[in-house]
């Protein structure tokens, strides 16, 4: 992720912004039968995690089976580009674990289009195809370009009243006026809060406009850009694990968590850290990376 990359972060103020009021108001009172977190990546096609996260040997074709038995969710930008077809669906549906989660992205030709796509199919094609993944599918997110400000908040509102309940959404926003004001930050959890759609909460160095904290339903998605294994990626983890803790306590159901890292390449390790240390979240499931130390007796990949 490049967006608010910045070279040199010594001057950031990383610390965790105070949560809205409205968070209190949105989870106070709701009652989760689980408390779910998942964490996980941006992709699973890194042959540079061969004999660290996947075993020794592993080809390409296996990779998504071996991320799978990793990690317990995936940020799916490949669904960005292109709407899968039945075969592809089927295909991400039994090679994963029964616990898996896929949160596929938005395909662009509905995100990045002048009326959202909703004057073309492509929005019946996606929910149709990634109904597929039935109990797998986890939470789809929409980015919205740079360019689409506060003042289309009417459009995004027609695409939230269309959008199928039975499918969960979270959504981004990057431009700035989407938080230049109390009010417009209002604005945007407010109508979230109403379709019951969760707010993509992104933590980057360079934009901390867009860490607003703000919980919109009972499911959080959190995309948290690293520094490359940088001491304030680890103290930035700690906070999140605090924060989260006090969401679930709250009655937070679930909550997705991915990591950036520089090329993804260190995206895994910073996830192992977070599992780690939120594991002792009382009552709340979660599983993350285990690193292959010994070369020499691997696991069968299908054992």
């Amino acid at each position: 992720m490049k967006f608010g990359k910045l070279e040199n972060i010594e001057e950031v103020d990383f610390s965790l912004p105070l949560d809205p009021l409205g968070n209190a108001k949105v989870l106070t009172g709701h009652v989760p039968t689980t408390k779910q977190l998942y964490i996980g990546c941006t992709g699973w096609s890194m042959k540079e995690w061969v004999a660290k996260v996947y075993p020794k040997g592993t080809k390409s074709k296996d990779y998504l089976h071996a991320y799978a038995k990793q990690f317990n969710t995936i940020e799916l930008n490949t669904t960005h580009y292109r709407i899968p077809n039945v075969e592809t669906i089927d295909k991400w549906r039994k090679e994963s674990a029964e616990d898996f989660k896929f949160c596929p992205k938005v395909p662009q030709a509905i995100s990045h289009r002048k009326d959202l796509g909703l004057s073309s199919q492509n929005l019946r094609l996606f929910w149709d195809s990634i109904a597929g993944l039935d109990e797998k599918l986890g939470c789809c997110f929409i980015q919205l370009p740079p360019h689409f400000g506060l003042q289309k908040i009417a459009l995004l509102e027609q695409l939230l009243e269309i959008w199928p309940h039975s499918i969960p959404l979270a959504v981004e926003v990057r431009h700035a006026s989407w938080f230049e004001t109390p009010e417009a930050s209002r604005q945007f959890l407010n109508l979230l809060t109403k379709y019951q759609k969760a707010a993509v909460i992104t933590d980057v160095a360079g934009r901390r406009d867009v860490l607003h904290m703000g919980v919109t339903c009972p499911i959080a998605m959190i995309r948290f850009v690293g520094n490359g294994l940088h001491k304030s990626d680890y103290e930035r983890s700690d906070a999140w694990k605090q924060r989260l803790e006090k969401w679930y306590a709250q009655g937070l159901t679930a909550a997705y968590f991915f990591t950036h890292e520089p090329d993804n390449i260190l995206a895994p390790e910073l996830a192992a850290y977070l599992h780690s240390i939120a594991q002792f979240i009382p009552e709340v499931q979660t599983r993350g990376p285990k690193f292959i130390e010994d070369q020499g007796e691997q696991l069968s990949l299908f054992g």
